[in-house]
């Protein structure tokens, strides 16, 4: 069976919602959980969070996975249906750019381990957009423009932005409430010390011929 496009889920999904029983609930989810823009309390949620997870996948539909962190507010929404990232210098490796770059769907995850133990899925098509363009682009309101220019000093290289599909609540129940301790974090910082230095051993067992 094949399902509409407008529908939420994935037509996988939803024939093993048929195989295994849990259709019922499955559309009770859609219907009461899963909206295709981001509300006030969505939008309000996202502007508290320092941690991001993200999935890409390239055309092959090969996967990785990634994480982006920074001051709360670092992620911004532009509209209730679309929101930006921010891209700092990194490895070089452009994994998840480089998979963007193939195949747009995109996955967020926010976690908010700290207060509410709360999580939000976001999924949806994204973009690369170079820091020039988005500074200059008429889609970018003119409070976040103001931020950027006083955030401490760093500029991205680039943003992610993101037009959202599905956006929906991952339940607090197997979240962990984690204390939140003092780190001074070097941003973008070359210092392998700083950025945890070989700590897998892989340069080690790669010299070693291990």
């Amino acid at each position: 069976m094949e399902y509409e496009e407008s529908c939420f889920g994935s037509n996988g999904e939803r024939r093993l919602q048929e195989q295994y029983g849990t259709k019922k609930r499955a559309d009770s989810f859609y219907d009461r959980q899963m909206i295709d823009f981001l509300n006030p309390h969505m939008q309000e949620f996202i502007r508290e969070q320092e941690l991001l997870f993200i999935a890409t996948s390239d055309s092959k539909g090969e996967c990785d996975s990634s994480f982006r962190a920074g001051h709360p507010g670092f992620v911004r929404i532009l509209n209730k249906k679309s929101l930006a990232y921010p891209e700092y210098r990194g490895n070089g490796v452009l994994a998840s750019l480089g998979n963007i770059s193939e195949n747009p769907q995109i996955g967020l995850m926010f976690l908010d381990f700290f207060k509410t133990t709360i999580g939000l899925h976001i999924n949806g098509k994204a973009s690369i957009v170079e820091n020039c363009d988005f500074l200059e682009s008429n889609v970018t309101p003119q409070e976040i423009l103001d931020d950027i220019a006083s955030d401490n000093g760093k500029k991205p290289e680039r943003w992610v932005k993101v037009e959202v599909e599905e956006a929906y609540i991952h339940c607090s129940k197997h979240i962990p409430l984690l204390s939140q301790q003092d780190k001074t974090i070097s941003w973008g910082t070359d210092d392998m010390k700083l950025k945890g230095g070989n700590f897998f051993h892989v340069q080690k067992k790669m010299e070693s011929g291990e």
